[in-house]
């Protein structure tokens, strides 16, 4: 019954409809499809339904592009091969030219120079009198030398071969000395020349100073005779090497010796240092200790060191024309 108190079924009927969404029905459905999950769609209250009514059809998400990233690598070519390649083989040396004058470099000559007796010889008569071969015949190993006024021919050797080692050093030769000091005894002599060969040196020089009379004066130079078996391959080269080495002293100003020899140049047999050498040897004696100007100039520290620079450019000189 309605609120007139009228029966429903008295009221005139009304002729029946189809069940149409109106257009307002249509957007909210649409608003809530938008919303909804796929497939799904979500009522105002927060209830699902599947029903067909107020789902819409979405269109497919739409397809994203893989993106393909592409890293470029930049390959250095010095680094495409980790093993490194071989190095060019150097190119060879450039060998110097060796001056024809004194003043030229020695590098790669070894000198052997020594500094004739020792400072304890005399104390040591035993030892230095023993007999050695010095070339095919015996001789005793070393004698005491000479002196005058104090002054011994032991110590001018050892500083006048040092000057002529440091002068010769200057010039880039290796130089080894006979002996270490001046306060021993020995070597023997035929040890002193085998140190030449020994060490494989170019040449030897062996200082010395005379003892003659007061009036013999001025320097005399001794190179080997040939002896077989000891310096008949060096008595020749010895001969120039002496003449290289006196035509440098007469350049310094120095005097051939008035008393032997000829111009300053002697050839001896019987001295084992220069016999037992191996290599070209020569043995200077620098003036006469008992003559007062030699024995003045040989006491000068001045006249030793120029001594000693005529003495090693003569054996540069020499050098220098015998070549390698």
């Amino acid at each position: 019954m309605d609120r007139t108190g009228r029966s429903r079924s008295s009221a005139p009927s009304r002729p029946h409809r189809p069940l149409t969404i109106s257009a307002w029905g249509l957007l909210v459905a649409a608003l809530l499809a938008g919303c909804a999950d796929s497939n799904v769609a979500r009522s105002p209250a927060g209830t699902t339904s599947t029903s067909p009514t107020f789902v819409m059809a979405t269109s497919p998400p739409p397809t994203v592009a893989a993106t393909t990233t592409t890293t470029t690598i930049v390959v250095h070519p010095a680094t495409t091969n980790l093993r490194a390649a071989p190095a060019a083989p150097a190119a060879p040396a450039t060998p110097t030219a060796r001056p024809a004058t004194g003043s030229g470099l020695l590098a790669g000559r070894v000198i052997a120079v020594d500094p004739g007796h020792n400072g304890a010889n005399g104390a040591h008569t035993a030892q230095i009198n023993r007999p050695v071969d010095a070339g095919g015949f015996q001789k005793p190993c070393n004698t005491t030398g000479t002196a005058d006024s104090g002054f011994t021919e032991a110590e001018f050797n050892w500083q006048t071969a040092n000057l002529v080692a440091a002068a010769l050093r200057q010039r880039g030769a290796t130089v080894v000395l006979t002996r270490a000091d001046n306060n021993g005894w020995g070597p023997c002599v035929d040890q002193r020349g085998l140190t030449a060969s020994e060490n494989h040196a170019d040449a030897l020089v062996s200082i010395h100073a005379d003892g003659a009379g007061p009036a013999d004066h001025g320097f005399h130079i001794i190179s080997p005779t040939s002896i077989a078996g000891y310096t008949a391959s060096t008595s020749a080269p010895s001969w120039t090497f002496s003449t290289a080495t006196r035509d440098a002293l007469v350049t310094a100003g120095f005097s051939p010796s008035n008393y032997v020899g000829t111009g300053g140049q002697i050839k001896r047999g019987d001295l084992g240092t220069i016999n037992r050498a191996g290599v070209p040897a020569i043995l200077i004696e620098c003036g006469n200790m008992h003559n007062a100007a030699d024995l003045a100039t040989m006491r000068s520290p001045a006249g030793r060191q120029r001594l000693a620079d005529a003495i090693a450019s003569g054996l540069a000189t020499y050098l220098a024309g015998v070549g390698r």
